[in-house]
């Protein structure tokens, strides 16, 4: 079996979550079993996943594993379903807020939340309230309509213990919540209760998640084949992964620069979510890396005796690839569209940088802008986008962003645009870009690794241009929006070059890992289990 580790999924997610879906519809297309498992818990998880066509079946979560949740048959529960062991209740909606207060008499007893936009309302999660109006606990309820977790609160409103049920509403899995000697509140441990009634105690979630991992690489035990644990996300088991009880085939997958600065590979400090997995590359089987540049570069740091492949994280399907080509005298004039995190490290104000001085010649270029917005930094990204607006002030009439949009209302925005812009500090190959491409748009990127200088054929599909040099971004994109015929070859170039990333292609490259791992010799002796004095 596949498995393909990552924390969680959600409503709005990451270009790592992205190539996930991307790898799932290949393996899935090439009727290769596969699992995505996920680490932490998440009581819609299997409603975000259903939504973009993974099935409970390709879907494998710690905690649903440890409630027996795996598959379950949907459940509808609303307010009127709760027990709260009174009579007389009367609900009060509070529509705007997405919940209900509940009272006896003058006392509330609960609130009740539902999701948002949902129209029968069901129960998401329950605040309990004592005599006096103390929070004492709040349950959580899966989306698929059962009670998942519930929170007790301590009197000085802090989280004490958190307890997760099974379906039956049995306690399979508890963990706690102290103060340390500074003062703050630290889980200070696991409890898993199992079926049989053995109980098992962990320190800290990476013991919790080598015992999930040992008992899935169990589960799927095949003597004569490894199983084969790809690392998406590398803080939810790095360390698990080097401490199998049972031999696997572990691959540590590289979706961004494994340098923390990208532009000196050889010499920066590690990125930190890699320096773990890679001070121990030695103990992983493989090393997937989405560009030729960056496998040759961690091959010339590191010289690991693990394998090494350059497997590309997007896909083009073939039903895009043999899509009508749109012409770029059918597109937006002198559009340009970008998709992306609005974040700090994205630097949409470079982008609008370029285009309000390269405006002074092309005066009507737009930019419409894609993605949901990044409020971490203390807000940095969107500090950056006000700042260049307060310099330009008729930027809000040719820049425009839209909120965090699907892929089909991505593909319409890459079919109607003309130029793709990207001004990254680092990136670990960019499937939004890929995609652009793939629908016959235009790029002008920085020089940065890893990803947009090897998508984009310098002068061939667009531009690359020296890294933070906004104005010769901005020259570049006079030059393409005053040539009109330059633009469209470079289009069609665009469609073409897209051809790399086919879905044979990326399998091929696939395959190549798929039979080294096959080749992996399995050396295991079960644990001596007679002649044992028993106590």
């Amino acid at each position: 079996m596949l498995f393909f580790l990552n924390s969680s999924f959600n409503e709005k997610n990451s270009g790592i979550e992205h190539a996930q879906l991307k790898r799932a519809q290949l393996f899935r297309a090439h009727q290769e079993p596969f699992k995505l498992v996920f680490r932490e818990w998440n009581p819609n998880l299997h409603h975000f996943l259903n939504d973009n066509g993974v099935s409970d079946d390709e879907t494998l979560a710690m905690f649903d594993y440890f409630q027996k949740a795996t598959a379950v048959e949907e459940k509808v529960i609303q307010v009127e379903d709760l027990d709260f062991g009174v009579d007389n209740l009367s609900y009060q909606l509070e529509d705007q807020y997405s919940r209900f207060l509940v009272f006896r008499e003058q006392q509330l007893i609960a609130r009740v939340r539902f999701m948002a936009n949902d129209p029968i309302r069901r129960v998401s999660a329950v605040e309990l309230f004592d005599a006096y109006g103390n929070l004492y606990c709040v349950d959580f309820y899966d989306s698929r309509g059962f009670l998942s977790l519930s929170q007790w609160y301590t009197p000085d409103n802090k989280i004490g213990t958190e307890v997760w049920y099974d379906t039956a509403g049995r306690v399979v899995l508890e963990t706690f919540n102290c103060l340390d000697a500074n003062n703050t509140l630290q889980k200070t441990g696991w409890r898993l209760i199992e079926p049989d009634g053995g109980i098992y105690v962990f320190s800290n979630i990476d013991e919790l998640t080598l015992h999930f991992y040992n008992a899935i690489n169990e589960d799927y035990w095949n003597a004569e084949s490894a199983n084969i644990f790809i690392i998406d996300r590398t803080h939810v088991g790095d360390w698990a992964l080097r401490h199998l009880t049972r031999p696997a085939y572990t691959v540590l997958h590289l979706h961004n620069s494994h340098a923390g600065d990208a532009q000196d590979t050889m010499n920066s400090v590690l990125n930190n979510f890699y320096e773990y997995g890679l001070t121990n590359a030695n103990a992983y089987d493989a090393i997937i890396s989405a560009t030729k540049k960056q496998t040759a570069d961690v091959k010339k740091r590191f010289e690991p005796k693990c394998k090494l492949y350059t497997i590309s994280v997007g896909v083009v399907p073939d039903d895009v690839i043999n899509e009508p080509r749109v012409k770029m005298s059918d597109r937006k004039p002198h559009s340009v569209a970008v998709t992306m995190r609005i974040a700090h490290d994205k630097r949409v104000h470079h982008m609008m940088e370029a285009i309000a001085i390269a405006r002074q010649t092309v005066p009507d270029i737009t930019l419409d802008y894609f993605g949901y917005v990044d409020h971490s930094n203390e807000d940095a990204a969107q500090k950056a986008i006000d700042e260049v607006a307060s310099r330009y002030p008729d930027l809000k009439t040719w820049a425009t962003g839209h909120e965090y949009a699907d892929a089909a209302g991505v593909a319409e925005a890459q079919r109607t645009h003309q130029v793709y812009l990207l001004a990254s500090m680092m990136e670990g190959f960019n499937l939004a870009m890929m995609e652009a491409y793939a629908h016959g748009m235009v790029g002008v990127t920085y020089d940065v690794n890893y990803g947009p200088n090897e998508l984009t054929v310098d002068g061939k599909n667009g531009y690359i241009v020296p890294f933070e040099d906004i104005n010769a971004m901005a020259e570049k994109l006079v030059e393409l929006f005053t040539d009109d015929a330059k633009l469209q070859k470079m289009s069609d170039a665009s469609y073409e070059l897209s051809k790399r990333f086919s879905e044979e292609a990326v399998w091929e490259e696939w395959t190549k890992l798929l039979k080294d791992a096959k080749r992996k010799k399995l050396v295991y002796r079960e644990p001596v289990n007679t002649g044992l004095i028993q106590g």
